[in-house]
C-alpha cells in the first residue's frame, strides 16, 4: 500500500509498504479517507526525530471507513465512517485507572510510535475511535483529534459557563482552542495574536474580543474586556518565549493559566505573582478520548470550525512540498488536509487506463501561480444538494504537482469535491 514514511530529519518518503495485518481483538482496520497535518508532523520532518521512532508512517489526525473489525469491537461494523484518537494507553496503570489515559505509563501515539494515518490503511484500537455522522464530511472529520486536544486544554483551565477565557495565539491549535472555549460556554472569549487574518478566523469562531498585540497592549485589553479583573483562564497556545509571562499578566487573582505552546528553552516566569495571587498554572498533554473525542465530533458537526480553518487540500504525493515544508516554515494558511483516498484513486485510475476510462480531463481551475495540472473527473454516487441534471463527479488531479487546492477547483456547475 502507499504510505508516507518518516525515516529521518528531512527524509519523509511516500512509498509502497506492506499492508497491516488483519485487526486483532479490540482493533479496527481503517481505510483512510482524509488526514490532517499537525505541527508535530512538520517538526519531525524538519528537525526530528523528536518523539517519533523511525521508520514510522506519519499521521495522527485522520478519518476513514472501517474495512474489518476484530473481536470485541461491537458498534463498529465494516463500512462505518470513523475518526480515531491518537493515543494508545494500557488501561491498567494508575493513570489509566484514574481516567487520565493521556498520562499512561506506556502511552504510544499513532504516527509517532506506531504506524499512523498517512497511508491507505491503518490499524487503530476501537476504544479510541468514534463514529462520524453523515452531516460531517471527511475533511472536517479529520480535524476531530486536534479539536479533542483543544477541548482537553480548555478543560484543564476550567473554561466554561460564567468564566472568561483569553487565548494567546489564534493560529494552528489556538483556533481550535477558541472554538473549544466557546463550545464549553466561556464568555467572553478573547483572542490575542499578531496577525489580523488569524484574529478574523477567531472572531468567526466566536471570540467576541480580538487583540492584535502589535497595535495594543494585550494585558490592558484583557483587563478592559473583563471589568479590569483579568480573565478567569488564559490559555497560551503560541509557544512564544514571552507568552507565559504575558499570560500571568492577563489572568485574574485565583485564575488559571494553561500552557499549550511548547517552549524549546527555559523562560522567565514571575513566581512571586504566581504565589501571591494564587494563580494555578497547568500543563496539558494530548487528549482523553473518553471525554474529548466524541464532543469534538459533535462540535465539528454543529459549528463553522472546519470551514473557518480549512486551508489547502493536498495529495499524499505533495505531502512534503505542499504540507510539511509550509508548516515548518510557518507559511501555511489554515489547516492542511491530505486527501489520502483521492490520491490513491487518482493514481490507480491513471495507471489502469491512460485515458481514465469513464472520466474526462480538463485544465485545472485552481488559479494557482504554480504550473497547472490536469484533473480527472470520476463518477460518484449522487448526494442531496447536487444540481439537477448535473452529473455528480469527484475531481482528482491526474498530475498533482502544482495543484495545491484541488478541493476548490471544481468546474462551474459541478459540485465541489468532498
Amino acid at each position: 500500500m502507499k504510505a508516507a514514511v518518516f525515516h529521518a530529519a528531512g527524509d519523509v518518503r511516500v512509498e509502497q509498504v506492506p499492508e497491516p495485518p488483519p485487526p486483532g481483538p479490540g482493533q479496527l482496520l481503517i481505510r483512510v479517507s482524509k488526514a490532517a497535518l499537525c505541527g508535530t508532523d512538520s517538526a519531525e520532518w524538519d528537525h526530528g526525530p523528536l518523539l517519533a521512532k523511525p521508520p514510522v508512517v506519519l499521521g495522527h489526525e485522520f478519518t476513514g471507513t472501517v474495512l474489518a473489525a476484530g473481536p470485541g469491537t461491537a458498534g463498529f461494523a465494516p463500512g462505518a465512517r470513523v475518526v480515531s484518537g491518537a493515543g494508545i494507553s494500557c488501561g491498567t496503570c494508575e493513570w489509566c485507572v484514574a481516567g487520565r489515559t493521556n498520562l499512561c505509563a506506556s502511552y504510544q501515539t499513532l504516527g509517532l510510535h506506531r504506524d499512523g494515518g498517512l497511508a491507505e490503511l491503518v490499524v487503530s484500537p476501537a476504544s479510541i475511535c468514534r463514529q462520524v455522522p453523515d452531516a460531517l464530511d471527511d475533511a472536517a472529520a479529520a480535524m476531530a483529534q486536534p479539536l479533542a486536544v483543544a477541548l482537553h486544554a480548555a478543560r484543564r483551565g476550567r473554561a466554561g459557563s460564567g468564566r472568561s477565557c483569553a487565548v494567546i495565539g489564534a493560529g494552528g491549535i489556538g483556533a481550535f482552542i477558541v472554538a473549544a472555549a466557546v463550545g464549553l460556554g466561556a464568555d467572553p472569549v478573547i483572542a490575542i495574536d499578531v496577525a489580523d487574518g488569524r484574529l478574523e478566523t477567531a472572531a468567526a469562531l466566536g471570540a467576541v474580543v480580538t487583540v492584535n498585540t502589535e497595535r495594543e497592549d494585550g494585558a490592558a485589553a484583557v483587563r478592559a474586556a473583563t471589568g479590569q479583573q483579568g480573565a478567569h483562564v488564559v490559555i497560551e497556545a503560541s509557544g512564544v518565549p514571552a507568552s507565559p509571562a504575558a499570560a500571568l499578566a492577563m489572568v485574574r487573582r485565583g485564575g488559571d493559566v494553561v500552557l499549550v505552546g511548547l517552549q524549546s528553552h527555559p523562560v522567565p516566569v514571575n513566581l512571586f505573582a504566581l504565589s501571591t495571587r494564587e494563580v494555578d498554572m497547568h500543563g496539558t498533554l494530548a487528549h482523553v478520548c473518553a471525554e474529548d473525542l466524541g464532543e469534538a465530533v459533535s462540535l465539528l458537526a454543529n459549528t463553522p470550525l472546519a470551514e473557518a480553518v480549512l486551508g489547502d487540500v493536498i495529495s499524499l504525493d505533495d505531502l512534503v512540498e505542499g504540507g510539511l515544508r509550509p508548516l515548518a516554515e510557518r507559511k501555511a494558511r489554515g489547516k492542511i488536509v491530505v486527501d489520502v483516498a483521492g490520491s490513491v484513486l487518482s493514481a490507480r485510475s491513471v495507471q489502469e487506463d491512460g485515458n481514465a476510462a469513464n472520466a474526462s480531463a480538463e485544465p485545472c481551475r485552481d488559479n494557482s501561480p504554480r504550473p497547472r495540472c490536469v484533473c480527472v473527473l470520476l463518477p460518484r454516487p449522487a448526494r442531496p444538494g447536487d444540481q439537477h441534471g448535473a452529473e455528480p463527479v469527484v475531481r482528482y488531479p491526474r498530475t498533482w504537482k502544482g495543484c495545491r487546492r484541488a478541493r476548490r477547483c471544481a468546474a462551474p456547475g459541478l459540485p465541489e469535491t468532498r
